[in-house]
């Protein structure tokens, strides 16, 4: 399996190269270079696994057996995993009506971004210890990034990481899980700005190839392709708990509710959908809303300020990751990707072209507010529950409806 740049303009790499890179050269996302599709064979034998197992299975598709052999890459994951407090790692919540919660906060940060974190740490460690390296992550966070991070490579002799902290704009229990690690390849530092701000010189230093190999650095942010990839993985759990059978023709859809900042699990939605799994993706927002109105209006441009929300780590107004979805729905144009990015980057006002907002519609429905999903979900429960919340906001999780179509 190869990676390209969405912006086309980068040599393409393999699935070690793109986890090592972040950005890749050209300022673009490494993708791969085509997506297997998957039959109805294949749903039916991922449905019956267990979500370490599916998530084993997602992973060989896009990791080569020559960068890490399959018996590797199954104790790899299991060992990711051996933290979670709930048994089965994620748990679907069966609410009232059709509505379902999955719950993705058994980690040990509380944050959905343990998931792919914990995974995405033991291959760097494989990758490194392979090769007698060490590198420095280095993370900007708007909050459960950075803790999640950090307690992914805590203890790996072979990594060092870096957190830079928006002061004032993280919750109070963020901010202790970041700042308590008392590890001596822990390194987290407060700075003035909020996330948005800080992702500008991240991805400056970034652009300096030489700089970044001189003294090995690395993103753990999700604009790494080993983050979206096991992200991926919620989804598909998410369809076959949901699902009663696949024996139905055609499979029913569902529809899967995603609060988003940066965009990475909804890229990573869209991504199971273009491999076959029928699902129709709402992305939730809050008043930070530049998803939306891009969804909606085709206008992806910055609003005056981003406004600071209980929400706090989806108080973004740079989803990077919407660059991958736009690079999807334009069947893989680089190109026009390349295009609408740099005049972003330029601008920070982009008006999508007809033929990328006419895609958006069977993909991505119209955004609803954060505050309106939690209310909905709140009377919901069908049975009293002492149930953690995601610290980052409460509400950043999948809620999930199923709505199957004949």
């Amino acid at each position: 399996m190869w990676y390209v740049s969405t912006r086309g303009m980068a040599p393409r790499v393999d699935f070690e190269g793109a986890l090592f890179s972040g950005y890749a050269p050209d300022g673009g996302l490494f993708m791969p270079e085509e997506l297997p599709q998957l039959g109805r064979e294949t749903l039916r034998q991922w449905s019956a696994l267990s979500y370490p197992s599916l998530v084993a299975e997602l992973c060989a598709l896009f990791i080569g057996p020559e960068l890490i052999p399959r018996d590797d890459l199954n104790d790899l994951i299991q060992r990711a995993f051996r933290r979670f407090r709930h048994r089965e790692v994620v748990h679907l919540s069966r609410l009232r009506d059709g509505l379902n919660v999955l719950e993705l906060w058994h980690g040990a940060t509380y944050a959905f971004k343990d998931l792919s974190l914990s995974c995405t740490a033991q291959f760097l460690q494989y990758f490194l210890q392979k090769r007698g390296k060490h590198v420095t992550v280095v993370v900007g966070t708007s909050g459960d990034t950075g803790s999640a991070a950090i307690e992914s490579v805590r203890e790996a002799k072979n990594v060092g990481i870096i957190v830079l902290l928006p002061q004032g704009h993280c919750t109070k229990i963020q901010e202790r899980q970041m700042t308590t690690v008392l590890e001596e390849n822990v390194h987290v530092f407060g700075v003035e700005g909020n996330s948005d701000e800080l992702d500008e010189p991240i991805k400056a230093v970034f652009a300096d190839v030489a700089f970044v190999k001189k003294h090995n650095l690395m993103s753990l942010n999700s604009i790494n392709w080993s983050r979206v990839l096991v992200q991926m993985a919620h989804h598909f759990f998410a369809y076959f708990q949901c699902v009663p059978s696949l024996d139905m023709h055609p499979l029913p859809t569902v529809e899967v509710v995603v609060p988003t900042g940066a965009a990475g699990n909804l890229a990573a939605g869209c991504i199971a959908q273009k491999m076959g799994l029928p699902v129709h993706l709402v992305a939730a927002v809050n008043c930070n809303d530049i998803i939306h109105r891009a969804v909606q209006r085709g206008d992806f441009s910055l609003s005056e300020a981003v406004k600071p929300t209980f929400a706090s780590a989806m108080d973004i107004q740079v989803p990077y990751n919407m660059e991958r979805v736009f690079w999807l729905l334009s069947g893989s144009d680089c190109q026009m990707t390349r295009g609408l990015m740099e005049q972003f980057e330029r601008t920070q006002n982009v008006r999508l072209p007809e033929e990328l907002q006419s895609k958006p519609s069977p993909v991505l429905s119209g955004p609803c507010l954060c505050s309106q999903v939690s209310r909905s979900c709140c009377g919901c429960w069908t049975e009293p529950r002492n149930s953690s919340g995601d610290p980052s906001s409460g509400v950043k999780g999948d809620a999930l409806h199923p709505d199957a179509e004949e």
